[in-house]
């Protein structure tokens, strides 16, 4: 039987000096950001809290907005005349390939692992509310954004936390939050995503090519990175547009194939992760307070919802209406969490490898392990869904990188970050960078808390255009 045996690479490098500095801060951050209030860690419940919040402030806009999004994604209410660079689905497309990725295969089983298949559960109700800090967040993306001489869009947290909150009355505090949300930003993007993509992915392909050059493997990928992000947002909306149905398909064909096989063992299946989200098994350290923790905290890497980041892409969309791309991207989160995780965690739960009481079993093997129980084929399969999801992740966050950067030097440097971001990719398929991943990861959730604070005090105003917008849809106006 193949198996895929993810490990990381031996790192004999310079990179082992970075692992050593980044270290220490690594440790002193964690300390902050992990804060824990009666056992849960406060960027958790910042994260959820807000999301809630904000939910109860839009009236549900997640439910009762949903097949006005369908309606939106299909090209009902485009018109050629509005201002943008893609469509609709376009930008949903760059915005979920910047998501969807290998925390799809490896975060779920890291979750199940960590807080047992409760977590599950956990991380679909933050994906459920999570949709509505998406709206919330690519609303203000949208409303807010710069359009540049040369047509090009600039948008994102950096952009509606400075000129929103300055319409408030607070210019120096939106100018310094959105300082910081662009810091954060680039860091996570342009110094972490690069690296980490390609690392997991090469991992990945080379269990199943023998030999594959990791210099080669690095060398090509960049290649292909390059030729999408040099071409700018339009390049990257039309290849995120056609990528990311194909990877989604694949993977998901793959995991509704098990799933047809073991259907008798679906429903079982939810029942232990319904059951074990309120009573996690004595394996589980912690116990419910874990399993809680472990699955929000899943749930925010694998959609990003409240991290803003989803914002960036969404303000190039070709509409001038803010409240309608909003409302295309709290598809996302359900996607992402409530659709592909779910997905995993069934494929994982069913065929029981969760339960492998192996020590130090890493999350992606678990994944690995769980197709390749069915067919020992499986695992090419997942290798090349893999590549697809890190190389569309590669070409979202890059884009994401880029704009941040263009905001804190401007862009007449923009040529940087790509050459920063392409360096990265072929760098990442040779080395593991350690504590600077986890330093990356840090970076991520850090940006929810300037980008939460925007969202909260703006709320009011989002709330306003919303209830306009719904009630000339509603008299036929659009």
């Amino acid at each position: 039987m193949t198996v895929l045996a993810f490990t990381k690479v031996e790192n004999t490098n310079i990179f082992s000096t970075i692992d050593g500095i980044f270290q220490k801060l690594v440790a002193i951050l964690e300390k902050i950001i992990f804060f824990d209030i009666a056992g849960f860690p406060l960027i958790v419940l910042w994260l959820i809290l807000g999301a809630i919040l904000l939910t109860f402030r839009m009236g549900f806009i997640n439910i009762r907005g949903f097949k006005h999004a369908i309606d939106i994604v299909r090209g009902k209410y485009d018109s050629p005349e509005d201002e943008g660079e893609v469509t609709h689905f376009q930008a949903l497309a760059t915005a979920i390939s910047g998501t969807v990725g290998i925390g799809n295969v490896a975060g779920v089983a890291i979750a199940i692992q960590l807080g047992g298949p409760g977590a599950v559960f956990w991380m679909t109700i933050g994906g459920l509310f999570g949709m509505t800090s998406k709206f919330t967040e690519c609303t203000l993306g949208l409303k807010y954004r710069r359009i540049n001489s040369d047509g090009s869009i600039a948008g994102g947290p950096m952009y509606y936390l400075s000129k929103g909150l300055a319409n408030m009355g607070l210019r120096a505090m939106g100018q310094g939050m959105a300082t910081l949300f662009a810091f954060f930003c680039g860091l996570s993007t342009l110094v972490g995503a690069s690296i980490f993509q390609t690392n997991q992915s090469y991992i990945a392909v080379s269990n199943v090519i023998p030999g594959l050059s990791s210099w080669v493997y690095g060398a090509s990928v960049a290649i292909l990175v390059a030729i999408v992000i040099l071409g700018g947002m339009k390049r990257i909306g039309t290849v995120a547009g056609s990528l990311v149905p194909t990877m989604a398909v694949i993977y998901i064909v793959a995991c509704l194939w098990i799933l047809g096989i073991n259907f008798t063992q679906i429903l079982p299946a939810f029942g232990k992760i319904f059951t074990e989200a309120f009573s996690p098994s004595a394996v589980v350290a912690g116990g419910f307070v874990t399993t809680f923790s472990i699955g929000l905290r899943r749930s925010a890497y694998s959609n990003e919802a409240g991290l803003g980041t989803a914002s960036i892409p969404h303000a190039s969309a070709k509409t001038n209406e803010p409240i309608r791309e909003g409302i295309v991207a709290l598809l996302e989160p359900f996607i992402d969490t409530v659709i592909i995780c779910n997905m995993t965690a069934l494929v994982i739960v069913i065929t029981g490898v969760y339960q492998d009481s192996r020590e130090g079993i890493d999350g992606v093997k678990m994944t690995a392990d769980a197709f390749a129980s069915v067919f020992s084929w499986f695992p090419y399969l997942l290798a090349f869904a893999v590549f697809l999801f890190a190389f569309s992740t590669m070409i979202g966050t890059a884009y994401q990188g880029i704009i941040s950067w263009n905001y804190l030097f401007g862009s007449q440097t923009a040529i940087l970050p790509k050459i920063i971001y392409i360096l990265g990719v072929i760098i990442g398929a040779n080395v593991s960078v350690g504590a600077a991943l986890d330093f990356t990861d840090m970076m991520l959730l850090t940006m929810a808390f300037p980008n939460l604070i925007g969202c909260y005090l703006m709320s009011g105003e989002v709330a306003s255009d919303l209830k306009n917008y719904m009630l000339r849809l509603q008299s036929g106006a659009m």
